[in-house]
């Protein structure tokens, strides 16, 4: 929906630059020099003496926003026709008193494959130690923040929203509240059905081709050493993809499923560093690989991390019943799951795909605000 730009005060946008040494020889070779953007809000430079931040000035609670796949920190501060970006709305928001002043912190996390899920993996990088213990503690010593886990909390949607809940499962000593719109669970629900085509497009680079005619397929040995791994082709998909100007639709879901094998089944024994969920062939499961990514499907870890979510001071959660990846049946199982664990939280759908749905940080940051404030 088309919106005049707002009248409130509009607070200031920073983009710094910052090395990691975490990110430092991530397997993919992508850089560790960052740019990090971050909104300061009406007000903040009232404590500015000389050019520089006064330490005695006022702090404020702070919100990290993680994008979603193929997304970065800088897409949420660019100009949006018709629309506003985070920076815009938050400014909204707390000049219509909705909320109070906050910092938030936009982090480039985007890799060669399209993005991560916020979490350690020897086949992408350490992103759950670049977030905890890198950007936190800088955000922490170069800006006015409340240098407090229960003034600092995460949001983000589908792989950021993914990425909220799992740093508030295991990381309740960094992070006080989440918010989580249309984040990636029920992974038979989101993932498992969008393989056949993932495996169409990376039988494009079979070699050598398949002919016509009659097959001689050998049985699948499912629990030999090797299962799950590649036979050439996934890699130059990849190869092609990195050289193209533009990916279809087919060609940005297999990069995305290959993604998540290397989030969920890394293993630096394969020749890409990860291990795949079905034969490349036959597309039949391979149960083992695929138990792996179910260790790390949300609703299946509430009960295990059930205290630490409970030490949360705030958990949002909301989705839309129209959602292309089906994403509205993994919300509500993570939301009965939390409501048997005892796990305090918002729940909330609307009548919504799982696109141009930004609009729902309406509802979130000022949750979360209230959650987070002194």
């Amino acid at each position: 929906m088309a919106r005049k730009r707002s009248e409130h005060s509009a607070g200031t946008v920073v983009v710094v630059e910052h090395r990691s040494r975490i990110l430092a020889g991530n397997a993919l070779g992508d850089p560790c020099v960052r740019k990090l953007a971050l909104w300061l809000p009406p007000g903040y430079h009232e404590g500015v003496v000389r050019g520089k931040t006064s330490g005695r000035g006022r702090r404020y609670p702070v919100l990290f926003d993680l994008v979603g796949f193929t997304g970065s920190g800088l897409t949420h501060v660019n100009w949006r026709p018709f629309d506003e970006n985070v920076p815009e709305r938050a400014a909204r928001l707390v000049g219509e008193r909705r909320m109070g002043p906050c910092i938030l912190v936009f982090p480039d996390c985007f890799t060669s494959l399209g993005g991560n899920q916020y979490v350690n993996s020897s086949a992408i990088g350490r992103y759950a130690d670049y977030l905890t213990r890198e950007l936190v503690p800088f955000v922490d010593r170069e800006f006015r923040t409340l240098a407090a886990r229960e003034h600092r909390g995460c949001f983000g949607k589908s792989s950021g929203g993914y990425g909220a809940l799992v740093h508030g499962m295991r990381h309740p000593d960094v992070w006080g509240a989440i918010g989580c719109h249309s984040g990636d669970a029920y992974f038979d629900f989101c993932y498992r059905i969008d393989w056949p085509r993932t495996l169409d497009e990376l039988a494009r680079y079979r070699r050598p081709p398949r002919r016509a005619g009659r097959q001689n397929l050998r049985p699948q040995a499912r629990r030999r050493p090797s299962a799950g791994f590649d036979d050439g082709r996934a890699r130059r998909f990849l190869e092609a993809m990195w050289r193209k100007d533009k990916l279809s639709d087919g060609e940005a879901h297999a990069l995305m499923e290959l993604a998540m094998a290397a989030t969920y089944d890394p293993d630096p024994g394969a020749p890409l560093g990860f291990r795949l969920p079905f034969d490349l062939d036959s597309g039949e499961l391979i149960p083992q690989r695929w138990a792996k990514w179910l260790e790390h499907d949300p609703i299946h870890l509430v009960g295990r991390y059930a205290r630490n979510l409970r030490k949360l001071r705030g958990v949002y959660l909301d989705c839309g019943w129209r959602d292309q990846y089906f994403l509205h049946y993994g919300a509500r199982i993570l939301s009965r799951a939390m409501t048997r664990h005892r796990v305090a939280h918002v729940y909330e759908e609307f009548d919504d795909t799982h696109s141009s749905i930004d609009y729902r940080m309406d509802r979130s940051l000022p949750y979360l605000y209230r959650c987070l404030k002194p």
